[in-house]
């Protein structure tokens, strides 16, 4: 089966990635969650830098306020309806634009009906004084048997086509006669199903075609302010953390509107929104918002009556457009990669983008009021690149190992080392021109010693007669070509760049002849007739790996310079142990002294060779 290509496996990669970013927004809903986070954060800068309206001030049932009624005598809270009955009358001679109660007035207070009625008959008589209700969650079968019709409910918007004129709902209704004003709307503020944080509140709550406005909405219709048409939920546009609208203590207000001579100002509550709740944390209204985890829900309805009345709305995206900017990042990533991009520039440029795309996201939620889903191109951006270098990494030290186990047959292990560091394979040293020095060695007398020792002696012999030579070649940093029988051939000048290649190949030949001294020593009287000759030459070969990838490559040189070396060896006997050619002996330069040797006719050169023995001390 044909293996896929480097290009196929990067967008292969790429699309497998893309799937799991589908599966994750649209399956588990992980990466929905993490947008959310970078939602946040961004929500909450937005929120630093708008402060709230200050129209709009919050008439707080603190916790200071519980005590203090208490302590007055008005018992312990839910407090007699004759208390709101003060607070409207005074509120109404400060001619607020509105008066919003965050407080579900549903059931009569018990042995107090006169003070129920005073308080239906006041706020009656108010125009601008609006009421919550709740929708409750319930099968359709309970909505049916149960439910209140909705028909019934002042300025719910019938169904426009689909949906059933006579349909009810289960709802939390206050008193007949506040609901009776018309000015009344729901107060659900459902959190996200993902991870339970408050980001939007209903425009409106749709009930089988019917749609039931918010109270934040119908306090808007009362109010003149356009409402949104295109969609039924308002996502929030924060204005700071809890507690950051202007809060009035309800029992300083109330006993000041309840005394003989107030002292607070005429016009405190002149045009503003006033909007009565509770942010104290024993009635447990708060809930978990961007803004912190124990949010009064009396700001959140404030918060959603800032944006209807300031015109503020944050556009959201919709839920495909983070998978498609993903798809594209991926895609376009695997396409730089694919065409060559080294990955460190990649890994740059990528980073630099991430940079850019946050800074721009940044940008566009203060300034346009629309957050830009950045969370999921950035994970599976970064997860793909984390993939390839892997895959690289992986691949460079296969590439390394494979290096090393080839060049450890024919260099010197700190050669080797350094070729492994500078990223050299065999496809990068392979198929070279270069100028080298070729050595040959033969033993001399070998076939005599080889009659008169058993085969297995013969070998140990040459084993440790090699390991000497080829410890010196090594030495002197030079390649072992091969093993040829009882002759040894080597190269200097590749794969590593050797400036005196030459001159290497020559003190190696030195060496070796030092080494063969001491090897008949150690065999004694076996060794009076081992001896060895040693041809140089220097030229220009190509050098590379040769052989099958699948079964055997060797590291070697081709050339005419090959076979002059190798003639030059031949025409070492009876003469000396060593011979250079003239281009060695100018290569060393004047670091040796040479005796001329005279020329010589080689085999398959038409012109004869002037041949050099080195000098050495």
């Amino acid at each position: 089966m044909r293996k896929p290509s480097t290009t196929q496996i990067q967008f292969l990669l790429a699309g497998a990635l893309w799937l799991l970013c589908l599966l994750t927004t649209f399956g588990v809903g992980l990466i929905p969650r993490l947008e959310n986070q970078f939602l946040d954060w961004n929500l909450r800068g937005l929120a630093a830098r708008h402060p709230p309206d200050p129209d709009i001030v919050i008439i707080d049932i603190d916790e200071y306020s519980l005590k203090e009624m208490t302590d007055e005598g008005w018992g312990r809270y839910p407090w007699s309806r004759a208390v709101y009955v003060t607070l409207l009358e005074g509120l109404a001679k400060r001619k607020p634009a509105a008066v919003v109660f965050d407080i579900v007035f549903s059931d009569p207070h018990a042995d107090h009906e006169q003070d129920d009625l005073a308080f239906v008959e006041t706020a009656q008589s108010l125009d601008n004084v609006y009421f919550p209700m709740v929708r409750l969650s319930a099968t359709r079968a309970v909505d049916q048997e149960q439910g209140y019709p909705l028909k019934l409910i002042k300025n719910a918007v019938p169904p426009s086509q689909v949906g059933d004129t006579d349909a009810r709902a289960a709802l939390l209704l206050p008193l007949p006669g506040l609901a009776d004003t018309g000015r009344i709307g729901t107060i659900n503020a459902e959190p996200s199903r993902l991870d339970g944080v408050v980001r939007s509140y209903p425009v409106y709550i749709d009930a089988y075609g019917w749609k039931l406005p918010s109270l934040p909405t119908r306090v808007a219709q009362g109010l003149g302010f356009e409402i949104p048409q295109d969609t039924d939920s308002l996502f929030l546009g924060w204005h700071g953390p809890a507690l950051s609208y202007r809060l009035v203590s309800f029992y300083d207000l109330f006993a000041d509107l309840d005394s003989q001579s107030p002292k607070r100002p005429a016009d405190e509550f002149k045009g503003k929104i006033a909007i009565i709740g509770s942010t104290a944390p024993s009635l447990f209204d708060h809930k978990v918002t961007p803004m912190g985890a124990t949010f009064p829900g009396v700001e959140i309805v404030a918060t959603a009556l800032d944006n209807l009345k300031n015109g503020e709305s944050i556009k959201i995206s919709p839920a495909w457009v983070a998978p498609i900017i993903t798809g594209l990042v991926l895609f376009a990533l695997a396409f730089a990669v694919a065409r060559g991009m080294p990955l460190v520039p990649a890994g740059i440029g990528w980073f630099t983008l991430s940079v850019v795309t946050v800074i721009a996201a940044w940008v566009s939620m203060l300034t346009l009021w629309r957050p830009l889903p950045v969370v999921s191109p950035l994970i599976f951006g970064w997860l793909y690149y984390l993939a390839v270098a892997i895959r690289a990494y992986w691949r460079e030290r296969d590439q390394r190992l494979r290096v090393t186990q080839i060049f450890n047959r024919f260099l010197d292990p700190r050669v080797v080392a350094e070729l492994v560091d500078q990223g050299e394979t065999a496809s990068s040293l392979s198929g070279q021109k270069r100028e080298v020095t070729i050595l040959f060695s033969d033993i001399r007398g070998f076939t005599t010693l080889s009659e008169e020792q058993p085969p297995q002696a013969i070998v140990d012999l040459l084993n440790r007669y090699f390991a000497h030579q080829v410890e010196v070649i090594y030495h002197h940093q030079g390649t072992l070509d091969k093993y040829m029988g009882d002759g040894i051939m080597a190269f200097w000048g590749a794969p590593t760049d050797q400036p005196k290649h030459a001159l290497g190949a020559v003190m190696a030949a030195r060496d070796m002849v030092v080494a063969l001294e001491a090897f008949r020593k150690e065999l004694g009287e076996a060794g009076e007739g081992f001896d060895i000759g040693i041809g140089i030459h220097t030229g220009e070969v190509v050098v590379g790996f040769i052989g099958s990838p699948e079964h055997r490559q060797d590291y070697t040189v081709i050339g005419d310079t090959v076979n002059t070396a190798s003639r030059i060896e031949g025409q070492t006997r009876g003469l000396c142990r060593v011979l250079v050619s003239a281009a060695t002996r100018k290569a060393c330069g004047s670091e040796l002294e040479f005796r001329d040797r005279g020329s010589a006719k080689l085999k398959g050169r038409t012109k004869e060779v002037r041949l050099y023995e080195p000098l050495w001390s």
